[in-house]
């Protein structure tokens, strides 16, 4: 387990946990290393449980994305052209009905995202990995990768397009979150 710190402006002390199980602490300029050392040391049991859960998760996420084996490639060529048909259709039906039109779309085995706008060139990536997911996750994906031809950040007028095309959505995160066990758990951090 490595400890990396980084001073910054900030009022107080911080740590989280990453990926890998190092720690990452922020803490404010001036601050003595002594000081650090004793957040961290007060702070132990907190480091110790949180690298398990961290790396239960990471197994957990493997588990999930093992499912699908992409190790050759006609695996990988297979996946995209199941990928292509199960997604095409629903870009082709939302597509009309949300009154937008992408450029291009691509398909890649990819495990942080289930799908990319470019919004500047209006073409969107799609995860192969979405052949783990049940079909209306899949199109949640869809629906919320459209919508970024219309608004290109996360913002109230983003939530009110997924509201409008796809009123589910919530229920689709959480259901695709919950099936590889709670992917976005791994930023949690401790402050002082």
């Amino acid at each position: 387990m490595a400890i990396e710190l980084t001073y910054r402006r900030t009022s107080r002390l911080s740590m989280r946990i990453v990926k890998n199980g190092d720690v990452h602490v922020s803490a404010p300029f001036g601050m003595s290393k002594k000081e650090v050392e004793a957040f961290i040391v007060q702070h132990q049991e907190w480091i110790v449980e949180t690298r398990k859960r961290v790396a239960e998760r990471q197994e957990q996420q493997a588990a999930f994305y093992n499912q699908l084996p992409l190790t050759t490639k006609a695996q990988k060529t297979e996946a995209v052209e199941k990928t292509r048909a199960l997604v095409e259709p629903l870009v082709e039906r939302y597509a009309a009905v949300m009154g937008v039109r992408p450029s291009a779309l691509s398909f890649k085995p990819m495990k942080s995202r289930w799908g990319v706008c470019n919004v500047k060139n209006r073409s969107i990536r799609f995860s192969t990995y979405l052949l783990l997911l049940p079909d209306w996750c899949v199109e949640h994906v869809v629906v919320h990768e459209l919508c970024h031809l219309l608004e290109p950040s996360h913002n109230a007028r983003f939530h009110a397009l997924m509201d409008k095309f796809f009123p589910q959505w919530k229920e689709a995160r959480k259901e695709t979150r919950r099936r590889i066990k709670g992917e976005h758990d791994s930023n949690k951090s401790k402050n002082s």
